[in-house]
């Protein structure tokens, strides 16, 4: 592997060749070709900016859906419509729930990553587009919903396979800067929208969001270019599937999906909630950009201590706080200031869960090749969960509003629900820790 210092090409050797699927042919020493030097170097750090501004506009859109949705509630065409949450919840759901699926695909075929990023993206472009010219919730559904999560889904994981290739031994720093590109946009993107649809409505907001998200990220398209060599062959490297024998694995399993269950409520939720005690809608969207500090915070605080204490504690000490927080600062909240506690607190430990999913994986398993595999399962876990909050909200939310009531009334089961699934998710994980000695070294 090169080092951090080396500069200029370098060969690829065998090993390398090998951790690709290719064929015998192409394993030839004739097809050896020069490298760039990974983890460093100007075509590295442009990739890995590229890939930052992706994740920051593209994937920060959807996280914000909740001010939409406090703005569609307001509208005659979609008043009182109790699934708006879907438009959300498909936006980001099927990302997860597409991932392992994607991963696989995109290994076969990964010498048309380009192709898949040149079709992904524009196809969430034409979404918001198509979005400003919707008048049914349905309608809304299949374009900033069902549309803009499928455009991500095909051009999101080519760029996590191209960044792969570029950092190596500093692959964890690498995606230390990618995962916090959301929470960052996050700050600013609640507050710019809500100033635009304030002023201009949600048809002209998508269609200028849609302009400004071309303009940003299309000139960056060129820079993502892998830096190992494509293969003429689609031959899949064999891949290792024994830990899914393990129980670990199972358990694993169970605290993302009942984390997922609660977990996107709040950002979609926050918004109209702050509505319902009479607060304005910028400071619904200043609550949606508290979290996103916090989430920030929170990802890079768990991604560093995961390699230094014991990740089952930091499971249980994330879903536990997390869980504590929607009992007490939401569920009891009748003014501004118990919003910002819960805000900061559920940012920073319900989204420093997420940033686990890898330690989860080498937890699970320490084959290299089972590392994509594992993730993209647990993404597809708390995805499954991410499809279903749409359908629940709609069952959980009551129509009346009561000032003195615990979660105002209209609230007050989908947070006992939300909270419930949180501690869940921690408690699976206890029970675990609780087995007798000879299943917890399985």
């Amino acid at each position: 592997m090169p080092s951090d210092r080396q500069e200029g090409p370098v060969v690829l050797d065998t090993l390398e060749l090998e951790s690709r699927p290719h064929s015998r042919q192409d394993l030839q020493p004739n097809n050896y070709q020069q490298l760039k030097p990974a983890d460093g170097g100007i075509a590295a750090w442009k990739v890995l900016f590229a890939a930052f501004m992706f994740e920051a506009l593209l994937w920060g859109f959807p996280i914000s859906f909740g001010v939409f949705q406090n703005h569609y509630a307001k509208l005659p065409e979609f008043e009182d419509n109790p699934h708006v949450t879907i438009v959300g919840t498909m936006a980001s759901g099927i990302p997860y729930l597409g991932a392992p699926f994607m991963a696989v695909f995109v290994r076969r075929y990964q010498r048309y990553r380009n192709q898949m990023i040149w079709a992904g993206w524009p196809l969430c472009i034409a979404a918001l587009v198509a979005g400003s010219f919707a008048n049914t919730i349905g309608a809304l559904i299949v374009t900033q919903g069902i549309m803009y999560g499928t455009g991500f889904l095909i051009f999101y994981y080519p760029i996590i396979s191209i960044v792969t290739e570029w950092w190596i031994q500093r692959r964890g720093m690498a995606f230390g800067i990618i995962t916090s590109a959301a929470g960052a946009s996050g700050i600013a993107m609640p507050l710019i929208i809500e100033t635009l649809l304030d002023k201009y409505g949600h048809r002209t907001t998508l269609q200028a969001v849609a302009v400004s998200m071309a303009l940003l990220t299309g000139p960056l398209i060129p820079f993502l270019k892998g830096r190992l060599p494509p293969s003429p062959s689609s031959t899949v490297v064999r891949q290792d599937w024994s830990f899914v024998r393990r129980p670990l694995f199972h358990v694993y399993c169970t605290a993302n999906v009942a984390q997922g269950l609660g977990f996107f409520f709040p950002s979609l939720f926050l918004p109209s909630y702050a509505t319902s005690i009479d607060l304005s809608a910028r400071k619904g969207a200043l609550l949606l950009a508290l979290m996103c500090f916090a989430q920030v915070l929170g990802q890079s605080a768990f991604g560093i201590l995961s390699d230094k204490v014991g990740l089952n504690s930091l499971l249980i000490i994330s879903t536990s706080v997390a869980a504590v927080a929607t009992f007490t600062s939401w569920g009891l909240a009748h003014d501004l200031a118990p919003l910002i506690v819960f805000a900061l607190f559920f940012g920073f430990f319900a989204y420093g869960f997420c940033s686990l999913r890898a330690r989860m994986g080498t937890a699970v398993s320490e084959e290299p090749t089972a590392a994509l595999a594992t993730f993209g399962i647990f993404v597809f876990c708390q995805g499954f969960g991410n499809v279903l909050a749409g359908p629940i909200s709609a069952a959980l939310l009551s129509e009346e509003v009561r000032r003195d009531g615990y979660g105002l009334r209209r609230y007050k089961s989908m947070i006992i629900f939300t909270g419930t699934c949180t501690l869940m998710s921690a408690v699976s994980v206890g029970l675990w820790l609780l087995r007798p000695k000879r299943l917890l070294m399985a």
